[in-house]
């Protein structure tokens, strides 16, 4: 991670961390690196925060500054700028969001012409601009400055695109969705109502400051509320910017990221389409999720987390499915990046192919208790390092054996190190996070009183 760029691109409060300069001088920065004989054509598009309007055209100005034609998707998902960008002759890309963070936060997440996030190289030199001298990106003038075009059809092709995906018609199944109040709020109803689902939508009225509140993939409460009110079929949960999906199965139990990489990966094998027999995941998955894939005769890798880098060992190793427990699902044969829509077809597509319930085809899959603490720090590497830290991980390590594990590691996007427990009970979880919590705080590395909040899966 640079200073600027963590795992998931630039990301803060909006105008305390992330601000207009940033945006305008990155915008600058892009103009100029992708000029060339051909205009530099750039996709932005952005959710539904209201500092999301304030960046879009921030950055607009900048690369129109440079020379390069800003095309404007306007409110949409993640994984739709990344298809526009990939299908279509762009330079590269850019989406405005912070995906599930609360709404006065904002970030810049900047993909390249394939649609896949920008490598290290060279996002250490847009940090060296942000840093360095303006004029290094020379401002372009009289018919070389650039322009900005509406492009709502390219989101549309998109959302035709994902409804061309669909193997069956969705008639008869009674779908919940909870749009989080972001960019999916008016796409996802419009997909699965095209497709003959009976829909019931929640959480699709965004204000600019409602986005994830109490809702969406991390607040899955009121969707379970509904498909068991409602006694619908299934429910599906989007974050702010819908590359994430979280289900919800006929009687409102979680169907989290680990059980739907399960699902399909053990559908996708019965088809013959698991290339490489492989499922790869990420280390924080559930130690369940690896010993029912192994029970299955399926294959695993596991990665850092970011769903980055599950897709770059899917494409240096030909694997075909990936992903998250925090629901960023990766079918490479139709997208490089977690896509929850998509996630959701693919689900819909197993129970109708399967002909059973998401409850069914979840049976197979015991997930351990998980217990985790995010510690708001000074230092990440610092606090990381501790020789009582890790001290104590290699004690509770030898304890839990086969029957569970401790992760201690730094958040890719914010400055918290976050302890997580996996162990056969929900009081072995929490002993021994707290435990290591306790060393954190005694040892001085928590940034405040308030600095710790828990999360139990």
């Amino acid at each position: 991670m640079g200073k600027y760029f963590g795992t998931d691109g630039f990301r803060g409060e909006a105008n305390v961390v992330l601000t207009v300069e940033h945006a305008f001088k990155i915008g600058r920065f892009i103009g100029s690196y992708y000029s060339g004989d051909n205009v530099c054509k750039v996709a932005i598009g952005k959710d539904t925060r209201r500092s999301s309007y304030m960046f879009e055209y921030a950055l607009a100005a900048g690369l129109t500054a440079s020379g390069a034609d800003a095309y404007l998707l306007h409110v949409t998902t993640t994984p739709s700028v990344s298809y526009v960008v990939r299908t279509e002759d762009f330079s590269c890309g850019i989406m405005i969001s912070a995906s599930h963070n609360k709404f006065c936060d904002n970030g810049i997440k900047i993909v390249n012409e394939k649609g896949e996030k920008l490598n290290d190289d060279l996002l250490a030199l847009i940090e060296a601009y942000l840093d360095g001298d303006e004029s290094a990106c020379p401002l372009a003038t009289g018919a070389h400055i650039g322009r900005t075009v509406d492009y709502a059809m390219g989101r549309n092709r998109y959302v035709g695109h994902l409804i061309q995906l669909a193997t069956r018609t969705f008639k008869g199944k009674r779908v919940g969705l909870d749009c989080a109040n972001g960019s999916s709020w008016e796409i996802a109803k419009s997909i699965f109502d095209t497709l003959g689902a009976k829909t019931y939508v929640i959480h699709n009225e965004p204000n600019g400051i409602n986005i994830n509140d109490q809702c969406g993939s991390t607040h899955i409460e009121s969707l379970r509320a509904l498909v068991k009110e409602e006694h619908l079929d299934v429910g599906f949960a989007f974050d702010g910017d819908c590359d994430r999906c979280f289900a919800v199965d006929e009687y409102g139990e979680l169907i989290n990221g680990d059980k739907i990489l399960y699902i399909c990966g053990k559908y996708m094998r019965d088809i013959g389409t698991l290339d490489t027999n492989t499922v790869v995941a990420t280390m924080m998955s559930n130690l369940g999720l690896f010993k029912a894939l192994e029970r299955e005769g399926i294959q695993y890798e596991k990665t850092n987390v970011g769903d980055r880098f599950v897709y770059e060992n899917m494409i240096q190793n030909g694997h075909s499915l990936g992903g998250e427990i925090s629901g960023h699902i990766i079918f490479s044969k139709y997208a490089v990046t977690g896509d929850g829509l998509l996630t959701a077809i693919k689900l819909m597509e197993v129970m109708l192919e399967c002909k059973k319930s998401l409850a069914q085809l979840a049976a197979g899959i015991k997930i351990y208790p998980q217990y985790q603490e995010n510690v708001r720090v000074s230092s990440k590497p610092e606090a990381r390092a501790d020789i009582e830290v890790i001290a104590a991980m290699e004690r509770i390590t030898d304890i839990l054996g086969d029957n569970g594990r401790i992760v201690v590691r730094e958040s890719g996007t914010e400055p918290v190190i976050r302890v997580m427990v996996e162990a056969e009970s929900d009081e072995l979880c929490r002993k021994y996070v707290k435990e290591v919590v306790q060393i954190l705080i005694k040892n001085g590395h928590a940034a405040g009183p308030d600095s710790v909040d828990s999360n139990m899966r």
